[in-house]
């Protein structure tokens, strides 16, 4: 079947030659991107619920997890930037030159409602921890926060937009610092992170499929490819590299220290944020959380006023961060998956369709906030249900980039195949371990 190409960049032959080799490579905060705003996104509410789970419930003994899913969630991510930064077009795009159109759409809609009960949680989550902050009630804060991210989506340019993120990141420092004003035995810290351990009976596959859905999830891929897409049409020098071969070198050694370090800063985050709940409301034996607030609060009495600041700010700040994202990442596979103009770039006007996926998902996931649903409890099955929709979504993924069809002479190294398989292996027997023991 013959390869979809949907986005501008992907056949423009307009744009100045190349001259690669003439530039020397920009500082490091400057080829931060998408990668290191892809693994923020990762520590969403979602992520924060489902990793205070495991520390509550489990103590250290899941932290392995985490060295676990760094090499996996590498490689599947740069695997992502690769193709979107080798084709010129986004991942649903790519799925279309392998799978008919209905395949493609199924897994389209499947990403969708996962990441509309994602956005809805993570509203359900910020709205609660900013009412315990300031007293204000939740639900008025929560419908402020879906509008105002909404509004930054719809009416900044990408360039811009995308600076707002990465300078948001930042707020995940907040959880490192819990670290710092809570008593850790690093002793058993650091036995359950070099040893492998798994509890009886079903709940712990369970949350294990939670952790890899929430440090490993569908939204993240479709996110990243577009968003080297976008990095393409931002620059005018730059091409897809199967028509600018030359700038190969630098753009994909960029990608993967983009994506090196962003996904370090979501396992850094991910592993702090186990610790602190395992030294502090495991150890006073509080292992059932209810909300997302409720772990905050619960680190009031036990760790002081400070870490339940920091561990309410990190769950709003994520939330900020990563809505655009689950939104963002929905519009550009359904509209790629379509025909439609997408590009955060666009006017309203010139992608309508784009546009409105971005406030369906945005809106559907606020109407969450008026239904009988308990937030930790979406929150964490919708890490599940990634789990599990991220299992063909990957194994399609790796089609694309083995194939010289779509990807020409960058088709995925050796050692990149490797590893991108047993990504999508572990994901696959860990979704049927927790079919099978749960």
């Amino acid at each position: 079947m013959s390869e979809t190409v949907l986005r501008p960049s992907a056949i423009s032959t307009e744009k100045p030659a190349e001259r690669p080799e003439e530039k020397k490579a920009p500082p490091l905060l400057k080829q931060l991107g998408p990668g290191l705003i892809t693994g923020a996104a990762d520590d969403d509410p979602s992520g924060i619920a489902t990793y205070s789970q495991a520390g509550a419930q489990f103590g250290f003994s899941l932290l392995w997890t985490m060295l676990l899913s760094y090499p996996l969630m590498c490689a599947i991510q740069i695997v992502s930037a690769r193709i979107g930064r080798v084709t010129g077009c986004g991942l649903a795009a790519n799925l279309r030159g392998i799978w008919p159109r209905p395949v493609v759409f199924l897994l389209i809609v499947l990403l969708f409602a996962a990441n509309t009960i994602n956005i809805g949680a993570n509203l359900a989550a910020m709205g609660a921890s900013a009412e315990l902050a300031t007293g204000v009630p939740g639900r008025p804060l929560a419908i402020g926060f879906a509008i105002l991210s909404l509004l930054l989506q719809v009416f900044v340019s990408y360039h811009r937009y995308a600076s707002y993120l990465k300078w948001l990141t930042m707020v995940l420092l907040s959880y490192v610092a819990v670290l710092f004003v809570v008593k850790v035995d690093w002793g058993a810290a650091a036995y359950g992170l070099f040893v492998p351990t798994i509890g009886k009976g079903g709940d712990s596959f369970t949350v294990i499929v939670a952790i890899l859905g929430t440090t490993i999830s569908p939204y993240l891929f479709f996110w990243q490819t577009s968003q080297e897409v976008e990095e393409i049409e931002e620059h005018e020098d730059a091409r897809p590299l199967k028509r600018a071969p030359r700038q190969a070198k630098r753009e994909l050694k960029r990608i993967r220290l983009d994506t090196f370090v962003g996904m370090a800063v979501s396992t850094l985050v991910a592993v702090a944020i186990i610790m602190s709940t395992a030294a502090t409301l495991h150890a006073s034996g509080k292992t059932d959380i209810g909300t997302a607030a409720d772990v905050a609060e619960a680190l009031r009495p036990i760790a002081g006023d400070f870490a339940f600041v920091l561990f309410s700010l990190g769950i709003i700040g994520t939330g900020m961060l990563s809505i655009p994202v689950l939104a963002g990442s929905a519009a550009y596979g359904a509209s790629e998956c379509c025909g439609w103009e997408c590009g955060l770039d666009n006017k309203p006007g010139q992608a309508a369709g784009f546009y409105a996926v971005i406030a369906a998902a945005t809106l559907f996931g606020l109407v969450m906030e008026f239904l009988p649903i308990d937030p930790i409890k979406a929150l964490f099955w919708s890490a599940v249900i990634n789990g599990f929709v991220a299992v063909p979504i990957m194994v399609s993924m790796m089609m694309v980039v083995s194939r010289s069809a779509q990807m020409k002479q960058f088709t995925a190294s050796p050692l990149l195949l490797v590893v991108g398989w047993a990504a999508t292996g572990v994901m696959a027997l860990a979704a049927g371990a927790m079919l099978i023991f749960h």
